[in-house]
């Protein structure tokens, strides 16, 4: 297939690649780079079915970059939470202008698949473990909720104007090539970083706290499964079937812990149902928590020039977190 990935330069968008092209299909990227690395690609670089665009999907002319499409993975956008808080128009210029843009380009297109990466964090604190795609959508901070507007316009084109769209709520994405930048926020970069640094890890609260960990290789495999299935107009978890407190990840990675005061709006527990997308896709995840982490030590590197937080530095950080989204529930 001739495939699109918007974001492709990114975390997740650069495994999606990857894959994409090992299952030879030609991949076009488009990535304004603002989050994303071009060295997240760079290694694919000569490849020949390979085109990368540096461009931005919420102001510049994309739609030349669809013509001839048939699969279309939509994956940029803008994250982290103290950001979307602080800003929240260009978190709603980027993911739910981008996403209209997006999806018109495609339909003009008339591209045969897209694949929405949209986030568990529209569920909010949840009342049910493991949650199901019924569960009430209460999106904390303005990443959640523009990302949960992305979903709804996806779902809508797909409705209304027969879009063959799909959305996937990720859930808790780790792995190698994960984000070194932004405001203090994914526990994996900040630790492997502090482990460099031999610093102690800063955990939020007592550390009991659990999460739906799943391993990018296994999120980019539900991409592709979900663009080579007939699936329209749903939107599915994508989970790891487990969940795995933070406590258990200092144990895996080793070293020492100093606790930092728990944040609000954040939820005990991410735990997905995956019973929609196991019986519609025949998907499910092949990679342990234990052998993903043991991976990314190995390529603990990748880090070695990430920011290094701190108990101060990150009480700095999130003092806008604390103040909007303090005493809420």
């Amino acid at each position: 297939m001739k495939t699109l990935v918007t974001g492709g330069a990114g975390f997740i968008g650069s495994h999606l690649v990857e894959q994409l092209l090992a299952a030879g299909h030609d991949v076009t990227v488009v990535d304004n780079c603002s989050t994303g690395r071009l060295e997240n690609i760079a290694h694919l670089k000569h490849h020949s079915n390979l085109t990368v665009h540096v461009a931005d999907i919420s102001t510049d002319d994309i739609a030349p970059h669809f013509a001839g499409i048939d699969w279309v993975f939509h994956l940029a956008a803008l994250a982290d939470i103290v950001p979307s808080i602080q800003m929240p128009m260009p978190y709603h210029q980027a993911n739910v202008n981008g996403t209209i843009r997006v999806l018109e380009a495609a339909r003009a297109a008339k591209v045969k698949r897209l694949v929405y990466a949209a986030s568990s964090s529209c569920y909010g604190i949840p009342d049910t473990y493991p949650t199901p795609e019924t569960a009430d959508m209460r999106p904390m901070y303005p990443y959640a909720l523009t990302k949960m507007l992305g979903e709804f316009y996806v779902l809508h084109w797909a409705k209304t104007y027969g879009l063959p769209a799909v959305a996937l709520r990720l859930f808790n994405v780790y792995g190698p090539r994960s984000r070194t930048s932004g405001t203090y926020g994914a526990v994996f970069g900040v630790f492997l970083a502090q482990k460099l640094a031999n610093q102690s890890y800063t955990v939020v609260g007592d550390g009991t706290q659990t999460r739906d960990f799943t391993y990018v290789a296994d999120v980019a495999n539900a991409f592709a499964t979900a663009a080579d299935s007939d699936v329209v107009g749903v939107s599915m978890n994508v989970g790891s079937d487990n969940t795995y407190s933070v406590n258990r990840l200092v144990e895996l990675l080793g070293g020492p812990v100093v606790y930092i005061p728990k944040r609000p709006g954040e939820p005990d527990c991410t735990f997905a149902d995956t019973s929609r997308i196991k019986s519609l896709l025949g998907w499910k995840t092949k990679v342990s928590f234990e052998q993903g982490v043991a991976t990314m030590l190995e390529n603990i590197e990748y880090w070695r020039k990430a920011p290094v937080w701190t108990v101060d530095s990150i009480k700095d950080a999130t003092q806008d977190w604390f103040k909007y989204l303090g005493d809420k529930k």
